[in-house]
C-alpha cells in the first residue's frame, strides 16, 4: 500500500474492552426476525423497522429510530448496537475511484474499494483480513493473514460506501453491484460471507440482483458445491492459466483442486442455480501467461467447458491486465500482447472483455489491495526478507 499517506500505516488504537452488545450488522433477516421475537418479545414487524433504518436510511442511532416506541428504543440501546467498522483512511481517485481502508480491530484493516462506471457503482468487498493462499501475483499475498471478519464486518463495508453515496435502494440506487473480489478468500469465510451477501440481496437490506453480486474464488472445490446449496450469485473463478503446471505456479491452491475438478465443480454450479455463465478471471502477465499457446489452451478449455454446459456462452472470460505492486518479479502485459490475446480468444467464439484499470494511483486496482494485517503466517517477513535478498544481490 505504497501511496497512502503515512496516517494509515500506524497501528490503530487499541481495542477497548469487549462490547458485549449484539451487533445487529450481524444478523440477516430470519436471525433478525428471530432476535426481536425471541430475546426482546417483540412482533416480527419490529425487524423489519430496523432492518429498514439500518440498511436503506443508514441509521446507526436508535434514539433517531423515530418509529420504534421508547420502551425498545431503551431495549435496544442496553442490548444492542449498530455499529460498522471504522473508516482510518479514505482516498479518491482521478478516475473516481475511492478506496476505504477500514479498522476491524487493533492492529488490523481491510482495503474496500467503489468503481463508479457511468449508470453502475460496484464495490469491492473484503472478506478476510489479509489472505492464506498465496497466489504469487497478488499483492494481499505479501501480507499474509490474520483471521476471518465477521458478517458485520463484511456488510459493514457495503454499509460505509451506501452511506457515503447516499444510496436508497428502489430509487436513486448508486450502489448497483457488489463484488467479493477484495482480500481474502470469501470461500474460506463460508457462514459469514453468505450471511453478509443474503443481506445484499434482501428487499430489507440493500435489494441487489442475485445477479448483481458475484463471488470470486481460487477455486476451493468442495466449498463451489456447498455455495450452490446455500445461495444463488453469481460466481466468477481465479484461473490464470489453462495448465495444471502454470497454474499451480501462480495459484498454489491448484496443486489441491487442479484445472479439470475444478472446471468440473464450476460445470455443477450452473446446473444446480439460476445463473447463466461463469467468469473466468485472466490476469496477463508479461511473458509468463499472455502468449498465443496460452491463448489456445484457454480457447480450448472454455469451448469445452461451454460444450459440456449445453450453452454457448457458459464461459465468459475477463482479462486483467496485471497491476504491478513494490517486489514484485510480474510485469504487465503491453498492450498490443492484451489484444492480441483478446482476439485469439474472440476469434474462437469465447466471450471476453478486457477489464479496464481503475484507482491504480491509489493502489486500488484489482491485485493491489493490502490493508494492514498483523500476520499470524510470517509471510511480511518472509517477502520482506526476499525483497531484502533482491537487494543486496542486486548491489
Amino acid at each position: 500500500m505504497s501511496t497512502l499517506d503515512a496516517p494509515a500505516l500506524k497501528p490503530l488504537p487499541a481495542t477497548p474492552a469487549v462490547d458485549a452488545r449484539v451487533n445487529l450488522l450481524d444478523l440477516d433477516r430470519p436471525r433478525m426476525e428471530a432476535f426481536f421475537e425471541e430475546e426482546l418479545g417483540e412482533k416480527r414487524f419490529r425487524a423489519h423497522q430496523m432492518m429498514k433504518w439500518m440498511y436503506h436510511r443508514h441509521v446507526t442511532s436508535f434514539a433517531d429510530m423515530t418509529d420504534l416506541g421508547k420502551a425498545l428504543r431503551s431495549k435496544l440501546e442496553d442490548r444492542c448496537d449498530v455499529r460498522p467498522p471504522k473508516v482510518m483512511f479514505d482516498k479518491p481517485s482521478t478516475d473516481g475511484t475511492h478506496k476505504w481502508l477500514l479498522g476491524m480491530d487493533a492492529g488490523n484493516a481491510v482495503e474496500t474499494v467503489l468503481i463508479p462506471d457511468k449508470n453502475r457503482g460496484t464495490l469491492c468487498v473484503s472478506s478476510q483480513v489479509g489472505c492464506g493462499l498465496n497466489c504469487q501475483f497478488c499483492s494481499t499475498a505479501t501480507q499474509g493473514f490474520n483471521r476471518n471478519l465477521s458478517a458485520a464486518e463484511v456488510i459493514g463495508q457495503v454499509f460505509v460506501a451506501a452511506r457515503h453515496l447516499g444510496n436508497v435502494p428502489h430509487r436513486d440506487r448508486k450502489l448497483t453491484n457488489v463484488v467479493m473480489m477484495g482480500m481474502g478468500e470469501p470461500l474460506l469465510n463460508f457462514d459469514n460471507v453468505v450471511t453478509a451477501m443474503s443481506l445484499m440481496r434482501d428487499d430489507l437490506g440493500f435489494g441487489l440482483a442475485s445477479k448483481r453480486v458475484t463471488l470470486s474464488t481460487a477455486g476451493l472445490v468442495p466449498m463451489i458445491d456447498k455455495l450452490s446449496e446455500k445461495t444463488e450469485v453469481a460466481l466468477a473463478v481465479s484461473l490464470h492459466a489453462a495448465n495444471d503446471a502454470l497454474r499451480t505456479e501462480l495459484v498454489p491452491l491448484n496443486k489441491k483442486y487442479p484445472v479439470a475438478e475444478l472446471m468440473d465443480a464450476c460445470l455443477r454450479y450452473l446446473k444446480r442455480t439460476k445463473m447463466e455463465s461463469i467468469t473466468f478471471e485472466y490476469t496477463l502477465m508479461r511473458g509468463v501467461n499472455d502468449q498465443p499457446e496460452h491463448a489456445r489452451e484457454l480457447v480450448a478449455l472454455m469451448r469445452q467447458f461451454c460444450r459440456q454446459a449445453q450453452y454457448s456462452h457458459a464461459a465468459k472470460v475477463n482479462l486483467i491486465p496485471f497491476n504491478p505492486f513494490p517486489g514484485t518479479r510480474f510485469e504487465r502485459s503491453g498492450e498490443t500482447e492484451i489484444r492480441a490475446f483478446q482476439k485469439k480468444l474472440l476469434d474462437g467464439g469465447i466471450l471476453t472483455m478486457v477489464r479496464r484499470t481503475r484507482g491504480d494511483d491509489i493502489d486500488a486496482a484489482c491485485g493491489q489491495l493490502k490493508g494492514q494485517v498483523m500476520d499470524k503466517t510470517r509471510r511480511q517477513a518472509e517477502f520482506k526478507k526476499k525483497l531484502e535478498g533482491g537487494s543486496n544481490a542486486a548491489a
